[in-house]
This record gives C-alpha cells, sequence and structure tokens, in this order.
C-alpha cells in the first residue's frame, strides 16, 4: 500500500477531513447573499423558487453517496475521494457559466453529486482510525474546525459581489476545491487496508446493506439527525429571506449567520472535551432536549409578534448550540456498530439524513410568509420527531445519568 513518505499526524489530518467537509459549507452559505442577485439575473419568478439553489445541491449531495460508499469500500478511500472533488471543481466551473436557472439548477445537483463523496469520505476515513468515544472526539473537533466555514462563508460571498459577480464565488469554490485536491493528493494515506477490501459483488452489497438497515440503533440515530438536520436546513433556505422580508437588514445577515455558526463552533469543541468522560449518549440527548426548548420558545416569541433581530439571533443561536452536541454525536452512535461495513454504513447514512433532511428543510422553507413563524414551528416539530424516535430506538432509556451504561 503506497503512503506518502511522511505519515499525516493527528492535527494535520483533522485539518484536512475538517477543510473538506467544509467545501459543503462554503458551496451552501456562501450563495446566501448571493440569492436575490442570481434571482435577478436569471429571472426566477418568485422568491421562495431561489431555495432551490441550496436545495438542488443537497439532493445532489444525498443521491450519490450510497455509490461512493461502495466504490470506496472496494477500491480504497482516497480514489474515490479525489474522484468527487474533481468533480465538485468541473461543476463549480459549469455553475459560474450557466445562462439559465435551471442550467444553474443542475450543474449545482452535479457539484453536490461530487460532493458526496466528501460527505462519504470523511466519516468512513475517521472512522477507519477511530472509534467509540475517541471516534466521537475526533467527529466533533473535525466539525468544530469545518464550521469556521458558515462563520465566513456568507460575508465570503458578500465580499465577492462586491468587486464582481455572484458568479466568481463559483470561481472561488473551484480554485478552493482544486487546492484540497492536491492536498489530499500529496498527504493523505490510504486508511483501507487490502485484506479488508470488499469484492463488487451483490450479494456482499445487499448483505452489507442489510446489516446497516437492521441495526436498530444506526437506524434510529440516522432518522433523528435527519429530523434535526431537516431544521437546520429550512433555517438555511429561510435566512436570507428572514433578513430581508422580516427584519429588513439584508447587509447584516453575514455578522449575524457568523455568530450562529461561531455557538455551533463553540459547542462541538466543549463536545470534544466532554463526550469521553460524559458519554455519548447522556450529552447528546440532553442537547437534543435543549434544541426543542429553544424552539419552543422561539415559536412561542415569532407568534407573539414580537420577533426582533435580537431575539432571533439570541434564540437561534441557542438552538444551535444544541445543533453541534447532536450532530456529531448522533452520527457516531448510529456508525459504531459498522466498523467492518463503514464506507457503505456512512454512504447510507449520509444519503439518507441529507436526502430527508434537505426534504424536510425545502418544505419549511417553501412555508416562508413574512414571518418567522412557519420555520420555528418546523424547528418544533423536527425536534419532537427525533426525541421520539430516540425513545423508541433506546426503547425508552433517555437521558441516561452515567456513560458505563449506555456507550
Amino acid at each position: 500500500m503506497n503512503t506518502p513518505k511522511a505519515a499525516i499526524g493527528f492535527k494535520e489530518f483533522v485539518a484536512l477531513i475538517a477543510a473538506l467537509t467544509a467545501l459543503n459549507a462554503l458551496a451552501i452559505d456562501a450563495m446566501l447573499p448571493a440569492l436575490p442577485q442570481i434571482g435577478a439575473a436569471l429571472h426566477v419568478a418568485t422568491d421562495n423558487d431561489r431555495q432551490w439553489v441550496i436545495t438542488a445541491y443537497l439532493l445532489g449531495v444525498s443521491s450519490t453517496q450510497l455509490v461512493y460508499g461502495v466504490l470506496a469500500d472496494r477500491f480504497g478511500r482516497k480514489p474515490v475521494l479525489l474522484t468527487g472533488v474533481g468533480l465538485y471543481a468541473v461543476f463549480a466551473v459549469a455553475a459560474a457559466f450557466a445562462t439559465s436557472f435551471p442550467q444553474l439548477v443542475l450543474a449545482r445537483g452535479l457539484m453536490g453529486a461530487g460532493a458526496a463523496a466528501v460527505q462519504v469520505l470523511a466519516v468512513s476515513l475517521v472512522r477507519d482510525r477511530f472509534a467509540g468515544a475517541q471516534m466521537a472526539r475526533v467527529m466533533s473537533l473535525t466539525f468544530m474546525v469545518f464550521l469556521t466555514a458558515p462563520v465566513v462563508a456568507p460575508s465570503i460571498g458578500q465580499a465577492i459581489m462586491v468587486v464582481s459577480s455572484w458568479r466568481m464565488i463559483f470561481g472561488f469554490l473551484a480554485a478552493f476545491s482544486m487546492v484540497l485536491l492536491t492536498w489530499a493528493s500529496l498527504r493523505l494515506p490510504e486508511t483501507l487496508r487490502m485484506e479488508d477490501r470488499l469484492p463488487l459483488e451483490v450479494g456482499r452489497i445487499a448483505q452489507a446493506f442489510r446489516t446497516v438497515l437492521r441495526s436498530r440503533i444506526t437506524v434510529g440515530y440516522m432518522l433523528a439527525a435527519a429530523c434535526v438536520l431537516g431544521g437546520l436546513f429550512g433555517f438555511i433556505n429561510s435566512v436570507q429571506q428572514v433578513f430581508t422580508d422580516i427584519f429588513h437588514a439584508p447587509t447584516i445577515f453575514p455578522a449575524i449567520f457568523a455568530c450562529i455558526a461561531i455557538g455551533m463552533a463553540a459547542a462541538s469543541l466543549l463536545n470534544s472535551r466532554i463526550v469521553e468522560r460524559l458519554g455519548v449518549r447522556y450529552v447528546s440527548h440532553r442537547a437534543l432536549l435543549g434544541f426543542i426548548t429553544f424552539a419552543a420558545l422561539h415559536w412561542a416569541v415569532a407568534r407573539s409578534g414580537h420577533e426582533s433581530i435580537v431575539t432571533f439571533a439570541v434564540l437561534q443561536g441557542a438552538m444551535m448550540f444544541c445543533f453541534g452536541m447532536v450532530a456529531a454525536n448522533f452520527a457516531s452512535i448510529a456508525m459504531e456498530p459498522l466498523g467492518h461495513v463503514a464506507g457503505t454504513g456512512s454512504s447510507i447514512y449520509g444519503s439518507i439524513t441529507m436526502a430527508v433532511g434537505s426534504t424536510l428543510g425545502f418544505v419549511i422553507g417553501q412555508q416562508f410568509d413574512g414571518t418567522a413563524v412557519p420555520l420555528t414551528t418546523g424547528y418544533v416539530l423536527c425536534g419532537v420527531a427525533a426525541l421520539g424516535i430516540v425513545a423508541v430506538t433506546e426503547r425508552g432509556a433517555l437521558f441516561p445519568t452515567t456513560a458505563v451504561a449506555t456507550d
């Protein structure tokens, strides 16, 4: 097996995986300030239709993850990863030259289809090297680093439009992906041993799928994560319209968005420091309850007609802080039983959570009516659904008091 001359260290490994996963965050969040300009340039009929720029990408990410997972278990993690990043760069360029909204939506979908490799392989690469609470810690650190992308992405998009057009945002994404393609090609080792590679046999693939889908823990936490993710995508689809149509303050949107993202990063940092001591379930169950509590309070404020930039930022930040402690831990719990089929497992996990989450987020976004009520209602429903699924999955054993009993 060929590996780089110098083995990649822990910090560089986390940084590279985080930077690769940041490709998705940049592709989504850098576009948010540009949606009105895209709509005007490409003659989009309604404001809500502009949300397809986000949703098409997310659906693209969900569409090919199953294929990448199977290929990664057969040919190794690295070649599949590099192929996906290359496709991301190609279709970012295609999006930059789109002359109609359908062309842009198609390019965005295909760009997401390339990025799906990153979505699958990031989890698989971590799972190949770590397990249990240590895996949760590494994923949380990765999550924390990659969350710097949402902090700066809207500002990057807005800054690019000051000196150029929205098309150059795609040029930036293409250039950044090529930098990461070079870095991974030179420094990332292959983490799947030759003896662990699985043949492309229908029976074997079907067995791997059965192994994943028969795991109550995997399926339960996968569906719960999808519900919580639906709330996040509802926010991403609607947030530009919230600041433009409700608060009439589109220029401060990147700053508020950055503050919310910083809260998520802080939650991931805290999670990385407490999860091994307290336990994955101990932390994530309580974080989910916090998400629901803040979502309900946010709904009540919006419903009362007293929503302001301050209340929106504070309550949204509190919710996303809780989300930051849920996401990495739910993924770790779901993946823990799947060490021998990690590639297939992470592809199924990523595909289903992204497909269900993006669909829920699109439905929530399409309800936007000039108030924050539909958005906050979606938060509450997604959070309650996630808690119900976790309760069924754990057979009622929620909120464990010790790590030893559950993790």
